[in-house]
């Protein structure tokens, strides 16, 4: 826990007091206010994006069945059985529907201005740069797509980061002054 606080701690410094832009108080308020809404939105996003890998893999392998059956009906052998339902395709479908769940999750803790729905997307965000280096391994992934998810969750970080402090806990400035016994 210490390290990613350290992490934490480090990123701030790079997105926040070292940045060479700030973002407006109103934009940061905007920002504040429909993060929300703007979970729930890249939650079911993610969500189709899992089931559309899900359903370019099996249509590429019922194409790839068919393929194989018209191949051996006029005699000549198939490829196999070539499953486009690899490990890696499975990997990323675990790895898109838990980055999801995590963004609907966070919902209530944006609302309610809590860190720990901060917490959530920053969790989010290192997931991305996950999924972003296990697509690098897919057949459907390169390095441009690493490229862009590392751009991506830069952006992100910077945009998450410059909000942070409205998720913070606030610390009192009144001093609590205890009535005097006389």
């Amino acid at each position: 826990m210490a390290d990613v606080k350290g992490l934490e701690n480090k990123l701030d410094e790079v997105f926040v007091k070292n940045a060479p832009f700030q973002l407006p108080k109103e934009a940061k308020e905007w920002i504040v206010k429909y993060l929300p809404y703007i979970n729930l939105f890249l939650g079911v996003l993610t969500l189709w994006a899992a089931y559309g890998l899900y359903h370019w893999a099996t249509v590429a392998n019922n194409w790839i069945d068919t393929a194989n059956r018209i191949a051996e009906t006029y005699g000549i052998s198939g490829y196999g059985s070539t499953s486009r339902l690899s490990l890696m395709v499975w990997i990323s479908l675990a790895v898109l529907v838990i980055q999801a769940v995590i963004y609907i999750a966070a919902f209530s803790g944006t609302r309610d201005k809590k860190k720990s729905g901060w917490d959530l997307l920053f969790l989010a965000m290192g997931i991305n740069i996950v999924y972003g280096f296990i697509t690098l391994f897919t057949d459907y992934g390169s390095v441009g797509n690493l490229i862009g998810y590392l751009i991506g969750s830069v952006i992100g970080l910077y945009l998450l980061f410059q909000i942070r402090s409205y998720y913070l806990p606030k610390k009192s400035t009144e001093t609590s002054k205890k009535p005097s016994k006389k």
